[in-house]
């Protein structure tokens, strides 16, 4: 039957060994396709930069390249100062954040109301102990000086009076001219003015104390942490309540080398801490800088709100840069 007698069904139809030779071109093709991918591998070797492996004459295989270089690196990296922690920090159980603040903080007050006539000093000054700071308004004062004096005058003579009739009565008493009586009058007379005049000393001492409070000076070596008071105003020595009351306080001075950092403990920490105990101190503004410290004061009570316990550490040997009210580190060291 000829190709034009067969019918269209017919025609479709694949002769089996054609299919064969159909698959094996295909099969080639792959093969093809899968050389040329191995030989771009090849020539392409992304690996060569990390390096080549060789044996070396010991035995072993030695790495070169990039590799060698990385592994070199991460050797160094792992050795590094930076990865390793100081000895020091062995040594620390705690570390904790407290506030630098002076030991004590003195606020001069006056004894008496009085009027600031002149005050000498500015906040951040420094003041040495006895140098004036403030003065108060004395005129009352001194002129109640020289009226004590006076009186004292006035006691002396009634004093020297009384002595003098005393020595005359008594010779008389001695020839019968006088009677005893006379006698113990005028000696009772003596102890009066002499009781007369130690009463005129006691308010000259009063007064003259008066006059000497009215120059209010440094009580130690320190830094003048706050003004309160300007010339010309009314200061007093206590506060009748009310804030806008006459001044209770002239400056506020501190000592600078004699700090402390203050912690809030928190409670679950306090069997780390002792008395006595060392540490090591860092301002948070100057993180490089490290004092010795130690605790010197754990607080009796603790607070309940906070669920804390105040700690006090004692800086050794502070220096300019420590700031009273600035933040700063306290690493609390293990107790021999």
């Amino acid at each position: 039957m000829n190709e034009e007698q067969k019918s269209p069904v017919a025609r479709l139809h694949i002769d089996p060994a054609d299919r064969q030779r159909s698959t094996g071109v295909v099969k080639i093709i792959f093969i093809g396709v899968a050389l040329v991918a191995v030989i771009a591998l090849l020539v392409w070797q992304p690996w060569s930069n990390e390096g080549q492996r060789t044996l070396n004459s010991k035995g072993g295989i030695a790495v070169t390249g990039e590799t060698a270089a990385k592994n070199s690196v991460a050797a160094t990296n792992v050795n590094s100062p930076a990865n390793s922690a100081r000895p020091a920090d062995a040594d620390v159980v705690l570390t904790v954040s407290g506030y630098i603040i002076t030991r004590e903080r003195i606020e001069i007050s006056p004894r008496f109301m009085g009027i600031v006539n002149w005050i000498g000093v500015k906040k951040g000054d420094a003041v040495t102990n006895g140098q004036v700071v403030v003065l108060l308004d004395d005129k009352e004062f001194k002129a109640r000086l020289v009226e004590a004096g006076g009186q004292m005058a006035n006691a002396q003579a009634g004093l020297a009076k009384a002595e003098l009739d005393f020595t005359r009565i008594r010779e008389l008493a001695k020839t019968d001219i006088e009677s005893k009586q006379a006698v113990d009058d005028v000696r009772i007379r003596v102890d009066s003015a002499r009781a007369q005049l130690t009463a005129a000393e006691g308010a000259r001492d009063v007064a003259q104390a008066y006059v000497d409070w009215c120059t209010i000076r440094s009580p130690i070596d320190g830094v003048v942490l706050e003004k309160l008071v300007n010339p010309n105003e009314l200061v007093m020595p206590q506060s009748f309540g009310g804030t806008r009351g006459p001044s209770t306080a002239l400056i506020a001075v501190a000592d600078p080398k004699d700090l402390q950092v203050e912690i809030d403990m928190n409670e679950a920490d306090l069997a780390k801490i002792s008395l006595k105990q060392k540490c090591r101190v860092s301002p948070e503004a100057y993180p490089d800088k490290h004092y010795e410290g130690t605790v010197v004061e754990i607080a009796p009570e603790a607070n309940r709100a906070k669920g804390t316990l105040q700690i006090k550490v004692q800086i050794q040997n502070p220096d300019g840069f420590l700031t009273p009210e600035l933040s700063a580190k306290v690493e609390f060291l293990k107790t021999n």
